[in-house]
Order: structure tokens, then sequence, then C-alpha cells
């Protein structure tokens, strides 16, 4: 049933906490005399949100039959009314006031018909039932706008903590409670995924002196060697193959020595004999460690594409830069290849329990859950490391962080399966070293895959 009516006046009272009760029963009070004048067809008083001084809130509606009731009121009692409250609870309350247009009444509650303004729907409370965003639209200060960025993070009660504590010590239980239907107190699954990978590869990967190189100062110089120090090392050098030639291991030509040397086997005018070794009569230097390459029993459609010519190009180009480029690359491609090897382990898992009547999407969301632990504990990790190193503390802490983590990810993963597939210990068991020898193996070709893909675009 619905039935049009005139304005609704929204009187919004922001409360000291000490009040709370006395103003209730005062209010229940005034409504009933509100009622009592011409023109209010109705009113209905609700516990809204605290405000951002986290004062609780009573906000009151009163339908008025018409506009010309409401003016009226506001020009006749209103003030009297208001002066009540005033004397009665001085200094202990704020008041905001609205008219709000376009009201209906359904089923005999009253509702206000002020609309969202992301999708239009019909507002009846500080929240829209549809989109779930806040009817104020105004950010009105600086704290509340940095309350909408952390409010996660700072909140005690949030999603944020909610999801991670369980996920951390209760191994299964978030998965477990997410596909038993209790999901709105947890973020969404892959938005942890995300969040928390993100995070892994900032610390774990993130060098400040590399990435914001111009807010550091130059690192000073190393000192160049001596120079007595430098032909001491050639005074070595010589010695040892001296030996060498002595006891046969190595011809005098081989080792550089026959060039008119003196009896100490250097020459003053010379800066020292060249090291070159030579196998079955070929000399090789470090500018020959690419050019034999090969690679045999390829299949056909690898060996049109990993060509000598090309893997010698790819391997001059890492012994360039020490490897420093192809090692960024990989790291750039490891994140893509562990979200590949999401589906691939839900697939081993649907797999493992064909009579589990679960959907595919299930499993999945069981081993995104088990990476965003991984990550998780990963981080972890490399913080108490980074800290114990700040705090110079013994290495032993680092050693046992390290070893409690190796030991502690399997095993999170066995209670894990248990948990939510509910199976005995001995089936989990079995199950359990299947997975994780597919694991391994997938995780193994994935980082092939993404070598080959870092080798090849350096």
């Amino acid at each position: 049933m619905q039935e049009n009516f005139g304005p609704v006046y929204e009187v919004t009272h922001h409360l000291d906490p000490a009040i709370i009760d006395e103003f209730d029963a005062w209010l229940a009070q005034h409504v009933e005399e509100m009622l009592d004048l011409p023109g209010i067809v109705r009113a209905s008083t609700y516990a809204a949100d605290a405000d951002q001084q986290g004062r609780p809130c009573r906000v009151t509606l009163y339908l008025f039959e018409s506009d010309t009731d409401l003016d009226n009121y506001l020009a006749g009692p209103a003030a009297s009314m208001r002066q009540v409250a005033l004397e009665r609870f001085e200094g202990q309350f704020e008041v905001t006031r609205r008219i709000l247009h376009e009201t209906e009444v359904v089923d005999g509650e009253l509702k206000a018909s002020e609309e969202c303004l992301n999708c239009g729907t019909t507002l009846t409370g500080q929240y829209c039932g549809n989109c779930g965003q806040r009817a104020r639209s105004r950010l009105i200060s600086i704290w509340e706008l940095m309350q909408e960025a952390f409010g996660d993070l700072l909140e005690l009660d949030s999603r944020l903590w909610r999801t991670l504590i369980p996920l951390t010590i209760r191994p299964g239980q978030l998965t477990r409670d997410y596909l038993e239907g209790r999901r709105a107190r947890f973020m969404p699954p892959f938005r942890t995924y995300l969040v928390l990978s993100i995070f892994f590869f900032l610390i774990a990967f993130f060098d400040p002196r590399e990435e914001l190189g111009i807010f550091f100062g130059p690192e000073a110089d190393v000192a160049e060697e001596p120079a007595g120090d430098a032909q001491s090392s050639e005074e070595i050098r010589d010695e040892v193959l001296s030996e060498l030639v002595a006891e046969g291991i190595l011809s005098q030509d081989e080792a550089g020595l026959e060039r008119g040397d003196d009896e100490d086997g250097t020459d003053e005018d010379d800066e020292g004999p060249e090291f070159r070794i030579t196998v079955d009569g070929t000399e090789a230097s470090s500018e020959d460690d690419c050019a034999d390459i090969e690679i045999e029993d390829m299949p056909d459609w690898l060996a049109t594409r990993l060509t000598p010519e090309r893997l010698t190009a790819v391997c001059e180009r890492m012994i360039a830069d020490d490897g420093r480029a192809f090692l960024g690359k990989l790291l750039d491609n490891v994140p893509a290849g562990l979200f590949i090897l999401l589906p691939l382990m839900a697939l081993m898992l649907k797999i493992l329990y064909p009579l589990s009547k679960r959907y595919y999407v299930e499993h999945l969301l069981f081993v995104i859950h088990y990476h965003a632990f991984i990550f998780l504990i990963l981080s972890l990790q490399i913080l108490v490391s980074r800290l114990t190193s700040l705090a110079s503390l013994p290495d032993a802490v680092v050693a046992v962080t390290i070893t409690a983590v190796s030991l502690y990810i399997p095993i999170y993963l066995y209670k894990s399966m248990r948990r939510v597939y509910e199976q005995g210990h001995l089936l989990t068991l079995l199950k359990f070293i299947v997975l994780l020898v597919s694991y391994f193996m997938g995780l193994s070709t994935i980082l092939l895959f993404a070598a080959l893909f870092a080798a090849f675009s350096i």
C-alpha cells in the first residue's frame, strides 16, 4: 500500500553520550507532542551512525500533509519547542535540520524519497540500500578524506583485519567461511590476493636507492688498489703459472710465459703476462663464452626459435651488464607467471577431489587464498629479517624465522585441505603430496618460461 503526502521534516540530534538515555525518553515524549499538532501525519525515529566526532545520533522524520502545514509549524510552535530542548540539555547536543520532498509511506513505514546520487535509488537512511553509498555527498574536511583512504587500515574492526587474521593463523577457515556464505565481513578473495602480492613484491624487490636515486647522495668512490698491491697480485699469478708449468700441467707457451722474460718471470717493460687457457689446442677467453652454444634434442617448434645465433646474441647481452637487465625482466614476469599458476592448481584440486561436488571456481578460491597467505607470510618474514638487521640482533633470529616460515607454509596447506575438504588424515596426506609435487612442477615450468621471455626481451 502506497500513499502520497507532503514534505518530510528531518531533524538530526548529535548527542553527548552521557545523556543518551535521558534524551531518548525526552524525545519519545516530544514526538508525541509533535503528533498532536495540526498537519503532522506521522513521525518515526531511528538511531543513526555516529558522526565524525564519535557522538551518537538520533534522526526523527516528521511527515506533513502539505508545505503549508510545515510552514505554519516553523512560523509558530517550532521556536518554543526548540527552546525547551535547549534549556533542558544546554550545551550537550547539536541539531541539524532539512526538508525532504516527494515522500511516500509504504505499508505504514515512513520513507523519504531523496535519491542516491550514485545509482538513483530512493534513500531511506544514511546509506543507499542498492549500492551502499553514503547519502551525504560532500567531503567537508581533510580528516574525512583521510578516513576514506585509510579507514580499513586504521579501524581495528575493519574487513582488512578480519581477513588477515584468520588468513594467517587459521588455515582454510577463510575459504570455508566464504563457501558457506559468510562473506560480507571479509575482503573479496581476488582483492586480497592482489593487495598482498603487490605488498610482497614492493618490500621484496623495491630498492629505494635504485628507484629513487635522486633523493640519495652519490656513494663514495672505492679507493683504487695501490700500485704495490697490484704488482704483488701479478707476481702471485706468475708464480702460480710457473708452478703449473713446472709440474707439466701447462706448457710455457700455454701459460703465456715465453716472451723474453727475465729470471723471475717478469719483464720490466711489460705490465705482466696475459692469462689464457688452451683446451685441445683452442684458446678460450671471456669473449668466447657465448661462441659455441648448442642445445641438442630440441623439438622442431622450439629449435626454429632458439637458433644458435639468437642464443649467442642473448648470451652476449646478458654478459654485457652481468645479467642485471635479465634479472629485472624476470622479476617483471614473475607476478604474471604466478597468476597463471592459480587456475592450473585449481584444476589439479578438481582432479584430486572428483567426488567433492564442488565447482571449479570453489577450488580456485582455495588456491587464491593459499597464494595470498604465501605472499603475506613471506612479507612478514622479510620485514622481520630487515628489522633484525637494523637492530643488530644475532643471525640466529633470522635463521629461526626462515626455518619457521619454511615449515609453516606446507603445514598450512595440509591443514587447509583438511578443513575445507573434510577428509581423513591419510587420504589428505596422499593428496597433499600429489598437490605439492604438481605445484613445484608447475612453478618450475612457469619460472622457466618467465626466464625465456625475460632473456629474449632484453
